[in-house]
């Protein structure tokens, strides 16, 4: 059950979705250099264009104007390892979305895409999980990489002094929520087997 925040909290969420929404734009168009399957290129196309949209609508929020890179980030050049990427910081993204649009209903639209954005890379990576071999132990490497990181991630997105009384609460909900999502998918070490009996 996603947590209700009071509205001393809602600017302080918006602008930590704006930030988040201006980095995952600039990561997706990094991830549009890579060797991608010609279908993900097509959703990664399409994923700018809404993340572009978002970032309009965050920055007509709250008034603020944010700040493109000079260059585009490094992105991992293998899918499998990039795969997993997309899909912590999307899935990362959802657990905002949802605190969000508590306060905003008005901005379901924005869950919904994020939602959207999930699955698809959700289904990405139990492709690349449920042939086994190197790529799939490739990809639960990433994961076990990528969430030894999140923690200070989500820190970060945590640090306003508004959400500070809620933040201890909200940290340990966020983990566990992508935990258990990573889990349920595979990316977790010696899942291998029971993903493969799962989707035949």
């Amino acid at each position: 059950m996603t947590r209700q925040l009071p509205h001393t909290c809602e600017r302080a969420l918006l602008e930590q979705f704006l930030k988040a929404e201006a980095m995952v734009l600039w990561f997706v168009r990094s991830a549009q250099t890579q060797d991608v399957p010609p279908g993900v290129l097509r959703f990664l196309r399409r994923h700018e264009e809404e993340e572009r949209r978002h970032l309009q609508q965050f920055e007509q929020l709250l008034k603020i104007i944010s700040r493109g890179k000079a260059a585009l980030p490094r992105v991992p050049s293998q899918w499998w390892v990039l795969a997993v990427h997309l899909y912590g910081y999307e899935a990362l993204g959802l657990q905002f979305a949802r605190l969000l649009v508590v306060l905003r209903p008005d901005l379901s639209s924005i869950l919904n895409d994020e939602e959207g954005h999930v699955a698809f890379f959700e289904n990405e990576v139990r492709k690349i999980l449920v042939h086994e071999g190197s790529s799939a132990e490739g990809a639960r490497q990433a994961a076990q990489a990528w969430r030894r990181r999140l923690p200070r991630t989500v820190d970060h997105y945590l640090h306003d002094e508004n959400l500070a009384p809620f933040r201890d609460d909200l940290r340990r909900s966020i983990l566990d929520a992508i935990d258990e999502r990573f889990a349920a998918n595979g990316l977790d070490p010696g899942s291998g087997a029971t993903l493969v009996s799962r989707t035949r």
